[in-house]
């Protein structure tokens, strides 16, 4: 198996034209706007209506497979490697290899449900293999005696006889003929449709249909980045002689979805620079006045950032800058500093948090370092009573308040501002573009800051954010202690609990946190709930104890965040939800359980969470049964305290789907392109469009109508680029 290639089908039903389709070849001497319709009906052909279908239609139909169009872009979710086929007595141990076999015998044994093993034994004109599968009881439905197959796995010789483990499995019809080919696609199935029928219907569509697909790019850009043909590859991608065909019908497909999400970055950051904003400039005695607001010199890389947004803020077109820091950077300097020049403007400034904790403890940042001002701030939640919201409300709308601090209730469509000249989202990757861009009211665009305190690798900075300006935080405010981080292995915990005991009688405080908040039979994984009572009952029972997890009613978790700021409790059990922008000088001990279930990035936000008063930090890492790549991982984040190169480890090992789990970048996802892999790719394409963007801003030209017809329907709603061109 190619474990590297993964590809996800594309369920393409809905869409008006295929997604890689955009301009006809207009050599076929055909009327453009004909062609185009005709290409359009053929594609859009039911597969009922194809004579190699037949009764499977209704199997295809519950893939989401209803067209040809469906079919062609339906890639293989990866490919078997056939280079090596052997008889049974040739065969070698620890080796990829491929035998083809009949079904001789098929036994099984059980153990209760879902337990035992599968036992099929093959044979050939040199000699026998069994191969076996554990705890995969339906693999006995998909084999009887005098059936051929084809089995590819590494052999091993177990006594006498050749053994496969779970090898990969094609069923052998008389009419199955892989020739001389070495990799054979394996496309996702549904109950009563085989890999072999899967490839036929596919491969023939692919061969009789190829050519019907519009070509997307002239023959001077095929040349200048070594593409094949649309058509060309189209097939490839479906029936490749080898590694080297399948390699040139791959990069054909990364390179144009990465060049059409490059499209859309291009065109929403030209169609940014084209909205009026309200200039906002910051004078040396503006800038004087509010530095003397902050409570510590600021670091070079603050002062440089701050440069970067002033500059920003005093032109008359919306800045769109991402502030990236690491943990304990300082980010929250650098927004107060642009919410205070917006109001020394005239202006009014929001800040969006993901959390209410979050948006809280923003707002008490905020309230000490203007106690002696005049500036006018408060606090919009979604759990305040009605009376005192709808005053809220009115007072923002009057601009009666100067800096509105809150959650995802600032952007409801209850919520006007009288002049809104700047939004700071932070946290951003939090929050969709849409949701980032739902504050804009009116002819004119406020100006956009937006964080995160999770470094993001330069690869995903550029797929994603490519719409946005960059501006990085790398040093840390004079003073601030780096956290002493430790594995704790399983025998060495109890000593693990005794130094933390010790650190809460100097008067200390400490956080301990799990993955999940119950107990779960389906994912093998600590919960905060398991933990508390362990704990309380426990090595921790002396200690005044606390519980903290996302579905606590709000004012449930704001009181236990509360009375851990103030002290009155020492341990605080919880989730992720402290993740970011919880401030307890304090709290200089933290454990966390299950720490293979987080990424490095995830780890290193909550060890930030500790050390940031005049004790040093502690970070305890509880290590179980771990893999050895999760180990790797976990000795890296204990070795480094620099989130940017933890970042760029976790995206290598780990990809950027689980770099941001379950978090929001509001695009929708790539579908064959992989960041990791795809980088160089990734930056050809980038360059490619922008340089077309910078030649034909908003793609009016007639060459490119079809690019922007597809840049439309894949990202025009995302990006909300409704009004380009």
């Amino acid at each position: 198996m190619l474990s590297y290639l993964s590809f996800i089908p594309l369920y393409l039903h809905h869409l008006p034209i295929p997604f890689f389709s955009n301009r006809l070849d207009y050599n076929s001497g055909m009327d453009p706007e004909d062609a185009h319709a005709d290409a359009r009906r053929r594609l859009n052909t039911p597969v009922q209506e194809l004579p190699y279908v037949g009764d499977r239609a209704r199997h295809l139909r519950r893939m989401k497979l209803h067209t040809v169009a469906d079919l062609l872009f339906c890639f293989p979710r990866d490919y078997q490697d056939l280079s090596d086929r052997r008889a049974i007595a040739d065969l070698e141990e620890d080796a990829l290899q491929s035998v083809v076999g009949t079904v001789a015998e098929v036994a099984s044994s059980s153990r209760g449900f879902g337990k035992g093993r599968v036992s099929v034994l093959i044979e050939d004109a040199t000699g026998h293999l069994r191969a076996t599968w554990f705890n995969q009881p339906f693999m006995q439905k998909k084999f009887s005696k005098g059936k051929r197959v084809l089995f590819t796995a590494k052999p091993r010789m177990r006594g006498m006889m050749w053994e496969m483990s779970h090898p990969q499995v094609t069923d052998l019809d008389d009419e199955e003929h892989t020739g001389d080919r070495k990799l054979a696609p394996i496309y996702p199935l549904t109950d009563g449709l085989s890999q072999f029928h899967m490839r036929r219907i596919v491969g023939e569509t692919a061969a009789a249909y190829a050519d019907v697909l519009e070509e997307v790019f002239e023959p001077a850009l095929l040349d200048r980045y070594q593409l094949l043909p649309l058509a060309m590859a189209t097939r490839l991608i479906h029936a490749p002689q080898d590694q080297e065909e399948l390699d040139a019908a791959r990069r054909r497909f990364v390179f144009q979805e990465l060049f059409v999400l490059q499209l859309a970055l291009a065109l929403r950051r030209a169609t940014q620079r084209e909205t009026p904003a309200p200039p906002l400039p910051c004078d040396a005695k503006l800038d004087a006045r509010i530095r003397r607001l902050m409570p510590f010199e600021l670091t070079s890389s603050q002062s440089k950032a701050i440069a970067e947004v002033a500059a920003d803020l005093a032109l008359e077109r919306p800045m769109n800058r991402m502030l990236q820091g690491d943990v304990g950077s300082g980010k929250t300097m650098v927004a107060v500093y642009a919410m205070l020049t917006a109001v020394a403007g005239g202006a009014q400034a929001a800040l969006m948090a993901p959390t209410e904790i979050l948006a809280r403890q923003h707002a008490k940042t905020l309230a000490s370092l203007l106690e002696a001002s005049r500036v006018r701030h408060a606090t919009l939640t979604g759990g305040m009573p009605k009376s005192e919201r709808l005053e809220l409300l009115a007072r923002i709308e009057s601009g009666a308040i100067d800096v509105v601090l809150g959650t995802h209730a600032v952007i409801q469509e209850s919520v006007r501002f009288k002049n809104l000249g700047l939004v700071v989202v932070d946290e951003q990757h939090k929050f969709g573009v849409r949701q980032r861009a739902a504050l804009r009211q009116g002819e004119r665009s406020p100006h956009y800051l937006v964080m995160t305190a999770t470094p993001i690798p330069r690869t995903v900075t550029m797929a994603l954010f490519g719409d946005l300006d960059v501006s990085v935080l790398d040093a840390l405010p004079e003073g601030r202690r780096e956290v002493s981080t430790y594995l704790v292995e399983p025998h060495a915990q109890a000593k693990w609990w005794s130094f933390l005991r010790d650190r809460l009688r100097e008067g200390r405080q400490a956080y301990v946190v799990a993955p999940l908040i119950e107990e779960s039979h389906a994912i093998a994984a600590p919960s905060v709930a398991e933990a508390f009572e362990k704990l309380s009952n426990g090595e921790l029972e002396e200690f005044r104890t606390d519980l903290l997890h996302g579905k606590l009613p709000a004012e449930t978790k704001q009181a236990a965040m509360d009375r851990f700021r103030a002290g009155e409790t020492q341990v605080l059990v919880s989730t992720t939800v402290i993740e970011v922008g919880v401030d307890v000088p304090n709290a200089t001990v933290i454990t966390v359980d299950g720490a293979e279930r987080f990424g490095l990035a995830q780890l290193h936000q909550l060890r930030g969470r500790v050390g940031r008063g005049q004790h040093p930090g502690y970070c305890g890492v509880l290590l179980g049964d771990d893999s050895e790549q999760g180990r790797e991982r976990l000795e890296a984040f204990s070795e480094s305290t620099n989130g940017f190169d933890l970042a760029e480890l976790d995206f290598k090992l780990r990809g950027p789907g689980d770099l941001f789990g379950t978090q929001q970048h509001g695009l929708p996802p790539l579908r064959i392109a992989d960041l990791g892999r795809d980088a160089d790719i990734l930056e050809e394409a980038r360059r490619e469009a922008q340089l077309l963007v910078s030649e034909d801003p908003g793609l009016k030209h007639d060459r490119h109508t079809g690019l922007r017809r597809q840049v439309m329907h894949r990202y025009g709603e995302a990006l909300d680029l409704g009004d380009v061109g």
